[in-house]
Formats: C-alpha cells, sequence, structure tokens
C-alpha cells in the first residue's frame, strides 16, 4: 500500500501492521525487533502472529552535525553497511566516519548485555523472518539487519515497516524477499512525523517486552 497513513504510537503501528501480515507470512515466523524503536512494534506483530519474538541489535551512523541523517549502519557480529553516495556527497572525512563508529560500537555492546543478559539469540536457521522496525527514512539499519539475518542462515526475509521513504522501501525490496509498507508518503522527512506519540523507547521498556515474549530454553519455537 501506498496511501498516506499515520499511526497513534508505536504499538497501534504494530497492530496494524501485523494485521496485514497476516494474510500471507507463512506459518512459525521468526519475528525481530530493531532495538529499540523496532521492538514495540515487533511486540505486537509477534503476539498477532503466535510467533517468538527477539531482537536485532543495529545501530546508525549518523552524520556529525545530522545526526539522524545515517551514511550508514551496524549491527551485532560485526556486520558493516555504507551509503557511500551520501559520504562522497558529504564529503565525510575518516576520522569523522570512525568517531562516530567507534562512539556506537560502544553503545552497541552496552545494549547487548543489557537486552540478552547472556541469552543466545535464536536460531534462525531454514526460518523465515520477518525483520520489523518503526519506519525506514535512509533504510542503513534494515540493510544491515537483512544482511546479518541472512548469514545466520535465514530460508526467507521479510522486511516490515508501517513507513518508509519511497528511496528505502525500493533499496530494501532489492535485498529482502518480501517488503510489507503501510506507507509511502511522498513527502518524506522523517520516521516520527508519521506518529501522534514517537517517544524515544527505553532499554527497560525492549528488555520488558523481550520476557514477555521470550520462548522458554527447549520450547519449540512456535509455542508461545
Amino acid at each position: 500500500m501506498s496511501e498516506f497513513v499515520t499511526f497513534v504510537d508505536r504499538v497501534d503501528a504494530g497492530q496494524r501492521l501485523g494485521a496485514a501480515l497476516r494474510s500471507f507470512v507463512p506459518q512459525e515466523p521468526i519475528v525481530l525487533g530493531l532495538a529499540r524503536g523496532g521492538v514495540p512494534v515487533a511486540a505486537e506483530v509477534a503476539r498477532l502472529l503466535n510467533a517468538p519474538l527477539d531482537v536485532l541489535l543495529v545501530r546508525k551512523l549518523g552524520v556529525p552535525d545530522q545526526p539522524e541523517l545515517a551514511f550508514g549502519a551496524i549491527s551485532e557480529g560485526g556486520a558493516k553497511v555504507l551509503s557511500t553516495q551520501l559520504i562522497r556527497r558529504l564529503a565525510l572525512s575518516e576520522a569523522e566516519m570512525t568517531a562516530v563508529e567507534q562512539r556506537e560500537r560502544t553503545e552497541l555492546g552496552r545494549r547487548l548485555v543489557h537486552y540478552r543478559a547472556g541469552r543466545q539469540p535464536v536460531s534462525l536457521i531454514g526460518r523465515t523472518v520477518i525483520i520489523v522496525d518503526d519506519g525506514l527514512a535512509t533504510g542503513a539499519t534494515a540493510r544491515v539487519a537483512v544482511h546479518v539475518v541472512r548469514e545466520r542462515g535465514a530460508r526467507a526475509i521479510v522486511v516490515a515497516v508501517p513507513v518508509a521513504s519511497r528511496e528505502a522501501r525500493v533499496a530494501i525490496g532489492q535485498i529482502a524477499d518480501v517488503v510489507v509498507c503501510l506507507s509511502t508518503p511522498e513527502e518524506f522527512r522523517a520516521v516520527g512525523q508519521w506518529y501522534e506519540n514517537f517517544e524515544q523507547t527505553t532499554d527497560d521498556e525492549v528488555t520488558r517486552l523481550l520476557d514477555e515474549h521470550r520462548v522458554p530454553p527447549g520450547a519449540p519455537l512456535h509455542a508461545r
């Protein structure tokens, strides 16, 4: 769909996204929320699909004087993608990019300890995986997420978001098996403009949602 859509908050967005996914996603998918803002959306998707929820830790590499604009992204496990076109256009230096990456890797490591609490990620081998975020602006975080999930052995990858820029949706469509997006507005400045409430998701909220939806060790992945 491409019509104009706004959302009350991430819970509302997740409920509407989950409803859209129910019609064609195969049984027993695994839902991965991109931390932090994607996790509340993903939790609603997981609930509606009766699927297990896990987190995928990604960090946007923001342009130094425009931190919401990503020149790339990194993920747990060391994966990294860069927007070479944007880097050239903004003439970003190696020193500037290295400083941003070092800072974001430190934060990624902190969150890895906090969210996983010693637990191993859910195995994705041979599974259909739904990667969920609260929206796509440049698509950098989703790109690195698709790369990580593919490397972890997923059989099929669905990227599901409430809203995305047209450019990001097209770019992700070239690397994911399926893209589900409820809205691709022409006048797109930032993800938050399409939410009435876009307050920052907290670490405590992420851990609470993961605990609520986590499958006990040794239980079948479809058990909820």
